[in-house]
């Protein structure tokens, strides 16, 4: 009774008492170390259990939402496999999923510019070594002296392409007469399916020509899986007045109609989805040639259970405070700039909702196409959700987000295409250096584009700088003209020069008007004339490409026209490469394709006409 009635008291007085407002100071919750050791500290030591709650709540360990953790799923999905290609300005083919899409695209007939020789040295010695391997030894001799490599005459100006450069030159010599060309015998073969190996040659007995005739379709089967070529009766997807690829793929879409999958600029090594649009305006890529119509194909739907697993990636924050993430990838040390709004969004993601992400894995086919109708989760709660893809809405929207999607080619305010594209194609292809490097650049002040040669292949296989094969060239030429240059009294200090030259490896290309059009121009190939010293009865012959790549239309007599718009300010580079890789089931494909790269800028090539220069200049 006196302790009630002393704290009553105490009450009565603090009551009268005037209140006097105070800052109420707390300090953070945290330690104050006393020494300089933390290795006990980092221990993280398993002592009050209090302690351990008190700290998993200031870490927010306790705080959830209203949410379960998916414990099970389900996918509904409609796929269906690519199933028709062609090129632009070719014939529809059924596409090969057995082939890697790239080797399929860029593939390209193995040809080079050697007189009357398509194929170089090497491949053809190649050839023959193959074909002697396949027949009996005794017929050997008698192919060799049919299909001989011919030993050229460095007398003949027509051998210029062999001759004129010593290396090559002696590998002719090494192995003419003594080994044999396979390539003769290869086109030969393929030029009519009626003709024989054994054709035209004498002295075989009759097991050597069966044996000899059994071998020559296996031959050709060989060479044409060691190179992967378009047949003679199929297009090349390459371009040359654009210096790319163009092609095109159709889907099945259901009752016999078809989805078109265009790729218009197609011109890096990796090909991948988003070199594809959409094009709803094409009714479809038909029927191949001389193919009976498809049957109506349905749409394919299925239906596949899953068991969500967390999802792991390097740099991921941990959830459990007392454990430490690995160092090798660091998001804390990411300094982006203010303007880097996806790095930041990226960053936001991996650390803010790193515990939010699932896997569910689905096995996709290569060369197929699948859009995802839906996705049902089940968490632990019991509770059901019904998932739709992210990404609706209109395909024109800037504020519609996603990765992975198709464009609609030419369609405005459309309904976005959310079907996800996966093609057959390889992670990695291994390149050779370039056959053929053509620098296509500006030159302002001759008002026209330069194709310079800076790499060519050689008779022998070997590719050599554009410049020096250009420069032997010329000098084995000039060895054809006798006698040092007539005296000239020039009766003035100044001469009159009508035109100065370039290297034989600069190839003109000049503006000329599309027709029908007053404003529009394109670049025509045209060529420089070959000025030889003290050549007593001049002719001008005209410089011709010594690459395929500015050969086009050459051979038949067309003209080659390369729209103005390919070659910018900063000019491109073309380059012709040999590549190689392993498909899925092993098999390996070597194929000759084209690529393109920017340039490094404006040129000069010091041509000019009408010239005054001095009297003892030398001539350009």
């Amino acid at each position: 009774m006196a302790e009630y009635q002393v704290i009553r008291n105490i009450d009565q007085v603090l009551r009268a008492q005037v209140l006097v407002p105070a800052i109420t100071r707390y300090n953070r919750l945290e330690s104050r170390p006393r020494t300089g050791n933390f290795n006990r500290a980092l221990r993280a030591e398993v002592r009050d259990a209090l302690w351990m709650l008190c700290k998993q709540w200031q870490m927010g360990e306790f705080l959830g939402d209203d949410a379960g953790t998916p414990v099970y799923a389900k996918i509904h999905v409609e796929g269906q496999r690519v199933t028709k290609y062609r090129p632009e300005g070719g014939e529809v083919q059924k596409l090969d999923l057995e082939a890697p899409l790239e080797a399929t695209v860029e593939r390209r007939p193995i040809s080079f510019f050697f007189g009357d020789q398509p194929i170089a040295l090497d491949l053809r010695l190649q050839m023959g070594q193959r074909w002697l391997k396949m027949i009996p030894g005794t017929a050997a001799a008698a192919f060799r002296q049919q299909y001989p490599i011919a030993d050229p005459d460095p007398g003949d100006k027509n051998n210029a392409a062999v001759c004129a450069h010593a290396e090559a030159w002696q590998q002719f010599k090494a192995v003419a007469g003594r080994s044999m060309d396979g390539a003769t015998l290869y086109l030969y073969l393929k030029e009519n399916p009626a003709n024989l190996a054994s054709d035209g040659i004498a002295g075989l007995s009759a097991a050597e020509k069966d044996a000899a005739d059994a071998a020559g379709p296996r031959f050709v089967a060989w060479f044409e899986k060691m190179y992967f070529q378009p047949a003679p009766e199929q297009d090349d997807a390459w371009q040359p007045e654009r210096l790319e690829y163009q092609f095109a793929c159709s889907v099945p879409e259901g009752k016999g109609d078809e989805k078109v999958l265009t790729a218009e600029e197609y011109y890096h090594d990796r090909l991948d989805w988003y070199n594809f649009d959409w094009d709803k305006a094409s009714g479809g890529l038909g029927n191949p040639p001389e193919a009976a119509p498809d049957a109506p194909v349905e749409k394919k739907y299925t239906t596949q259970s899953f068991i969500p697993t967390p999802l792991r990636f390097n740099g991921m924050p941990d959830t459990r405070w007392w454990a430490f993430e690995d160092g090798k990838t660091n998001f804390g040390d990411i300094k982006p700039g203010t303007t880097d709004l996806a790095k930041l969004l990226l960053i936001e993601f991996g650390l803010v909702y790193a515990n939010d992400w699932f896997l569910l894995p689905y096995t996709v086919p290569t060369g197929s196409v699948l859009n995802i109708k839906g996705l049902s989760v089940t968490n632990t709660f019991g509770e059901r959700y019904w998932i739709e893809a992210a990404g609706r809405g209109s395909d024109e929207s800037w504020q519609r987000w996603n990765m992975y999607s198709l464009n609609i080619k030419g369609q405005q305010h459309e309904p976005a295409d959310l079907t996800l594209l996966v093609l057959p194609t390889v992670p990695k292809v291994q390149e050779s250096q370039p056959v053929e490097n053509i620098a296509l650049i500006r030159d302002e002040m001759a008002n026209m584009v330069w194709g310079i040669e800076t790499a060519v292949p050689l008779p022998h296989g070997r590719t050599r700088a554009g410049n020096v094969a250009a420069a032997e060239f010329r000098e084995f030429l000039q060895g054809f003209i006798a006698g040092p240059p007539p005296d000239i009294d020039w009766k003035a200090p100044f001469r009159y020069d009508i035109m100065s030259t370039v290297p034989e490896n600069w190839i003109p290309f000049v503006p000329e008007h599309v027709p029908g059009s007053n404003r529009q121009i394109q670049l025509r190939r045209a060529a420089m004339p070959r000025f030889l010293e003290n050549d007593p009865a001049p002719d001008f012959e005209r410089v011709r490409p010594r690459t395929i790549l500015l050969r086009e239309g050459l051979d038949q007599n067309k003209p080659y026209y390369l729209h103005e718009e390919e070659v910018t300010r900063a000019g491109v580079h073309v380059l012709q490469t040999y590549q190689r890789t392993r498909w899925n089931n092993g098999k390996v494909f070597t194929w000759l394709g084209v690529k393109k790269r920017t340039g490094r800028g404006e040129g000069h090539s010091g041509l000019a006409f009408d010239r005054i220069v001095p009297t003892g200049a030398a001539r350009t």
